[in-house]
């Protein structure tokens, strides 16, 4: 006998986890800059620095780059003290060697600095990192088997397909752009900047992955009088990346992560801002395979000695996009007389069961500067769970992501601010199914081997459940022999009916 083998290869996500974890940092305030008399708010960047798959680990390191926004002693406008706080993080990765790629997401969910005297800082932050961890695997699997005649094979083949993660690449990129300042008077201060990077759109065209998207550029200004304004830019890009083996019919997921940002006023013109941006793309392909399994194998000349082993094939389930509107008062105990800012930051997403749906919450984290009745600059922060509910019987995985499209909507309102956002949860569903499968298989002694002369024809009854291939196996007949003896057309055999089972000799 000889077996038709082919191989699958794709990755298998070893881990898919979000890691929270805080920072703490102490900063002496430069000697250019004021006394600290008051901390307003710390506006801040998550960044990604490096990402190493190890022997059973997933490793991502990076940085905080913090804006310090603080009142001076002796009055004046606001100052801005920056610091940058390195992060390390980890997560165990069962399966993951170092021919494995890791996936990360770094968000800052929450920042916030302590005077602790003066002339120093106490800096804390609060991070969320989504980790993914992929290892490229090899499976063999047998599709059918060939042999001469004289054995008389008979074989049942699973006709199906396997949603697999056929590819993972990543590209770093650069480009630089210039933002205008909107200002009535003189050039105004930047105090805080911040960039979010959006894919809006990816297509497969050939081997080459092409996506486009906009980076969210967040401003917060300071006019020479000392108001305080903010502006939102979107800067767009276009990128290519090569990917093998996906096809132009695979479902691609791609996220672009901020590496570094510089903004900083441009020298020919002071209203203009120089925006350099460092970013990395990471992209995940899935395809549908369509894969042929032997289930089982038998002689009518022969014994067979088969061997066997389950062979997991994945199935999509859903991909969809939920968005879900949220509307909230924060209570701030004194009357907000205008909104300056309002920003907002999604943690880890988790998930409990309720019967057959899945409830999935997502941590929104908000932060708005207002001005009281005083005209003083105060900031207000909450974490806001937002939740989804999706159908989803019970051994289906959900693999799910958060967004928050478009701007964040804040207005004073009695007792406090409103706002109103959308976060959107991405969701992939897939199920995954044992097949049994042959693997190996021998030839034996004959079927009528030291048994003495078979008998020509057989009549029995089926057993409850039983089906002809069964029937077919256990007497080492073929099947369409026991249709041509019972006049029959179809597989599905009669109730209640006994059949003829011919002998093969």
């Amino acid at each position: 006998m000889e077996f038709e083998r082919d191989t699958i290869i794709n990755y298998d996500t070893v881990v898919e986890v979000t890691l929270c974890q805080e920072e703490t940092l102490e900063s002496i305030v430069p000697d250019a800059c004021p006394d600290i008399l008051r901390i307003v708010d710390v506006c801040g960047q998550a960044t990604i620095s490096g990402k190493q798959a190890r022997e059973g680990v997933a490793q991502v390191t990076g940085m905080v780059r913090a804006s310090i926004l603080y009142q001076p002693e002796g009055g004046g406008g606001l100052r801005r003290m920056e610091v940058g706080l390195p992060f390390t993080c980890q997560a165990e990765a069962p399966g993951l060697t170092e021919r494995g790629t890791v996936l990360a997401s770094p968000r800052l969910r929450c920042a916030e600095a302590r005077a602790l005297n003066p002339r120093k800082v106490l800096l804390r932050v609060d991070l969320a990192v989504d980790i993914t961890a992929c290892q490229p695997v090899e499976r063999s699997i047998c599709g059918g088997v060939t042999g001469t005649d004289e054995e008389g094979l008979c074989q049942r083949q699973f006709q199906g397909e396997h949603y697999q993660l056929c590819a993972v690449q990543e590209k770093p990129f650069t480009f630089s752009d210039q933002v205008r300042i909107q200002s009535a008077g003189e050039s105004p201060m930047l105090l805080a900047v911040r960039a979010q990077p959006v894919c809006t759109e990816n297509k497969l065209i050939g081997s080459k992955l092409v996506f486009k998207g906009m980076v969210e550029l967040y401003l917060l200004l300071q006019e020479t009088g000392g108001g305080l304004s903010a502006s939102h830019e979107s800067l767009p890009f276009s990128q290519i990346i090569e990917v093998t083996g996906a096809g132009e019919e695979g479902d691609c997921q791609v996220e672009v992560e901020v590496a570094s940002l510089q903004c900083e006023q441009s020298s020919g013109d002071s209203r203009a801002l120089d925006v350099t941006l460092e970013l990395l793309a990471q992209a995940q392909v899935y395809s549908r395979r369509p894969v042929t399994l032997l289930q089982d194998l038998y002689s009518t000349s022969n014994l067979i000695e088969v061997e066997r082993e389950s062979q997991p094939l994945c199935r999509l389930v859903e991909q969809s996009v939920r968005p879900q509107a949220v509307r909230e008062l924060l209570e701030t105990g004194e009357m907000v007389r205008s909104v300056v800012d309002a920003r907002l930051a999604l943690g880890q997403v988790r998930q409990s069961r309720e019967g057959k749906e899945l409830v999935l919450t997502a941590e929104a984290w908000i932060t708005v500067l207002y001005l009281d009745e005083n005209e003083l600059v105060q900031c207000v922060r909450r974490s806001l769970p937002v939740t989804c509910r999706l159908e989803c019987p019970e051994g289906v995985r959900c693999g799910c992501f958060c967004a928050c499209p478009g701007e964040v909507f804040a207005a004073p309102a009695a007792g406090g601010v409103e706002v109103r956002f959308t976060v959107e949860f991405h969701c992939l569903t897939t199920e995954t199914q044992a097949v049994p499968a042959v693997t190996a298989a021998q030839l034996g002694e004959p079927r009528n081997g030291g048994e003495g002369q078979r008998p020509s024809m057989v009549l029995r009854m089926p057993a409850p459940g039983e089906e002809l291939w069964d029937i077919a196996k256990a007497h080492g007949a073929t099947m369409d022999q026991i249709l041509q003896a019972n006049e029959l057309e179809e597989e599905t055999l009669p109730a209640g009916r006994m059949l003829l089972i011919p002998s093969t000799r």
